[in-house]
C-alpha cells in the first residue's frame, strides 16, 4: 500500500464504525412507526408497490448501463479514481437538488414526479461510480453489488447491517446471490425517504426542501458508493505493511 492507501484505508475502519452504529433515537422511533404502517397495508398492495418499484429500477438499470462509459479509466491510482468520483458526485448533488426544487415547487403532482426522477438521478451515479474504479457493469453480478450499495445507503439499522456484511464479503456472497429481495429494498427505501419527501409535498416549503433533501441524499450515497468501492479495491489488492 502506499500513503494514500493507508490512509483510506484508515479512513474505511471509521466509515464502517459509522455504518454499523446504531441510529439515533429518533430514527428508531420513525422505523417503528413506518413498519407499523406497513403492517396495516394489505398484503396485495406490498407486492403491486413491489412490482412496481422493481420494474421502474430495472429499467432505470439498463438505461443507466447503455449511456456510462466504460473501460476509460484503466491505468488510474485510486487517489485519482476518487478525485474524480467527487468531481462527478458535485455535479450529480446539483443536478438532483434543482430536479427537487423544480418539481417541489410544483405542487404535488410534480413532487410525486420526484420519486422515478431522483431515482434514476442515483442509479446513474452508481453506474459511474463502478465505471470509475474499474468494475464492468455488463457483468450481471456488478449491477447486483449496485443495488447492494443503494440498499446500503438508504437501509434501517438491521438492515444496513446485514447489507454491509454482503458488500465487506463480497467475493463470499456473489455467487450465492441471484436477485435482491424486492420487497425489502422498496421498504427500507421508502421508509427511509418518507419524510422529506412528504415535507416536500408542502406548498411553500416544497422546492426548498426539495433541493436541499435531494443534495444530501445524493451526498449520502456518493459517500456509501465511493467507501464501498474503496473497500473492494483495497481488499482486491494483497497487503504489503
Amino acid at each position: 500500500m502506499n500513503i494514500y492507501e493507508v490512509k483510506v484505508y484508515k479512513d474505511l475502519q471509521t466509515w464502517r464504525r459509522k455504518v454499523l452504529k446504531r441510529s439515533n433515537a429518533f430514527k428508531r422511533l420513525s422505523k417503528k412507526t413506518q413498519t407499523k404502517f406497513n403492517g396495516m397495508i394489505p398484503d396485495r398492495v406490498h407486492r403491486v408497490i413491489t412490482e412496481g418499484i422493481k420494474g421502474m429500477v430495472k429499467t432505470t438499470l439498463v438505461g443507466s448501463n447503455i449511456t456510462t462509459r466504460k473501460h476509460q479509466y484503466n491505468g488510474m491510482s485510486l487517489e485519482e479514481r476518487d478525485q474524480l468520483l467527487r468531481q462527478k458526485l458535485s455535479n450529480y448533488r446539483k443536478t438532483a437538488a434543482a430536479e427537487g426544487a423544480s418539481t417541489g415547487a410544483g405542487g404535488i403532482l410534480l413532487g410525486l414526479a420526484d420519486f422515478p426522477l431522483l431515482l434514476s438521478v442515483k442509479m446513474k451515479f452508481l453506474f459511474d461510480a463502478a465505471a470509475v474504479y474499474g468494475y464492468d457493469t455488463n457483468h450481471y453480478e456488478e449491477r447486483l453489488f449496485i443495488l447492494h450499495v443503494f440498499q446500503l445507503a438508504f437501509s434501517d439499522d438491521q438492515h444496513r447491517r446485514e447489507t454491509f456484511h454482503i458488500i465487506e464479503n463480497w467475493e463470499d456472497h456473489k455467487e450465492r446471490l441471484k436477485d435482491m429481495d424486492w420487497q425489502v429494498f422498496q421498504q427500507e427505501y421508502r421508509d427511509y425517504i418518507d419524510l422529506v419527501k412528504m415535507l416536500q409535498l408542502v406548498p411553500g416549503l416544497g422546492a426548498i426542501v426539495g433541493a436541499y433533501a435531494n443534495y444530501n441524499l445524493l451526498d449520502h450515497l456518493g459517500e456509501t458508493a465511493m467507501n464501498a468501492y474503496r473497500l473492494r479495491l483495497l481488499q482486491e489488492k494483497p497487503r504489503d505493511y
